[in-house]
């Protein structure tokens, strides 16, 4: 487990809710939307956090929680308790999820890889554990193509990134570096908040990558 990636997180696990509550309610309809994607087999659902999302999950899943961060779970711990359908929680690194190959239908992730220190080693960990034509739902925001956008993203990155997330990450580009089939791709604001919807082809029957 990257230990400096965990203590960054559980100092910031303290003032997470009061930081995101806003975006929370902003995004809130695009996000029932986005989760209301999730199907009836086994969801992995990357980077819980404190649960904020878990209030626009569908009731009745079956959803397995992880996070890096021991701090952020415990405080997320009163909303899966609440949740109306059958939710674990366990501490992972996405770098090295402990989870059969092939063992998963759907993972979700909600503004997860703008942080993640090895993008595209995370996303083929999760191309790993999904079955054979599993989805990947991705709520996230990126770098932009777009200028002033992309040079106001590259400056504020280098002082983002040691708080948490980067401004300017190419995540659709690292999604397929991933080895991931992209299905659809979906602007909410402008070109940097996107809804991003991919599948591990068929002929990854199994790997370790």
């Amino acid at each position: 487990m990257d230990e400096q990636n965990r203590d960054k997180w559980n100092r910031a696990a303290g003032g997470y809710d009061l930081f995101s509550a806003g975006p929370e309610r902003r995004w809130a309809d695009y996000k029932c939307d986005f989760f209301g994607q999730m199907g009836d087999g086994a969801i992995l659902f990357l980077a819980v956090g404190t649960g904020l999302d878990i209030q626009f999950f569908p009731a009745g899943k079956k959803i397995l929680g992880v996070d890096i961060s021991d701090k952020m779970l415990e405080q997320a711990r009163p909303r899966v308790d609440a949740y109306s359908g059958e939710m674990t929680l366990r501490q992972m690194d996405v770098h090295d999820l402990d989870l059969p190959d092939a063992s998963i239908d759907q993972v979700f992730t909600s503004c997860t890889f703008c942080s993640v220190p090895d993008p595209v080693r995370g996303l083929e960990q999760l191309r790993r554990v999904l079955k054979p034509g599993g989805e990947l739902h991705m709520f996230e925001h990126t770098g932009s193509r777009w200028h002033p956008f992309r040079l106001m993203m590259n400056v504020m990155t280098p002082i983002t990134r040691k708080l948490g997330p980067e401004m300017n990450r190419d995540t659709v580009g690292n999604v397929q570096k991933a080895g991931f089939r992209l299905r659809r791709l979906r602007h909410l604001y402008l070109d940097v908040l996107k809804v991003i919807q991919a599948e591990k082809p068929g002929d990854f029957l199994s790997d370790s990558s």
